[in-house]
């Protein structure tokens, strides 16, 4: 290695390590488009999702929120549905619009999409749930509300 690519080595691993804090600065950091702080989603949430097809009954969802070590917002999903029983989510948010998307262990698929009240402890929302993987449903979706616990 010769002297003059030292420093340009250092600089370089610099700008990837500053990137990287600026990342996962990002997941709290002024909303782009408002200039308001984004919304914390982490914590408990948990509500009651009603189907849009009549022979599918109301299940409950719990999840916690929390980044994890690279700054990517995840859901850990405990549902009582019949079509899944929990799922890994990733979580992202825009302002006050916030998706919820991933599947099980088997998977089947769950994407939440949802609007916070101006509080951000209440997410309105629909899913569309799919559960063909185990066999236990086929699609389903219906509208819900997640409240912050």
């Amino acid at each position: 290695m010769t002297k003059t690519s030292l420093p340009f080595r250092v600089s370089l691993l610099s700008l990837f390590a500053v990137a990287a804090v600026m990342g996962a600065a990002s997941l709290y950091a002024a909303s782009p488009t408002s200039g308001q702080p984004a919304t914390d989603v982490k914590g408990k949430w948990s509500g009651t999702f009603n189907s849009n097809q009549l022979d599918v009954p109301p299940f409950t969802l719990t999840i916690v929120i929390n980044p994890n070590l690279r700054g990517h917002i995840l859901g850990n999903a405990d549902l009582t549905s019949r079509c899944m029983r929990g799922a890994q989510l990733e979580v992202t948010v825009t302002d006050s619009d916030v998706v919820l998307a991933g599947s099980d262990k088997d998977g089947d698929n769950l994407t939440i999409r949802g609007s916070l009240d101006s509080t951000g402890t209440l997410l309105k929302s629909t899913y569309i749930l799919n559960g063909a993987a185990t066999g236990n449903c086929e699609t389903d979706d219906g509208t819900g509300t997640l409240i912050k616990k």
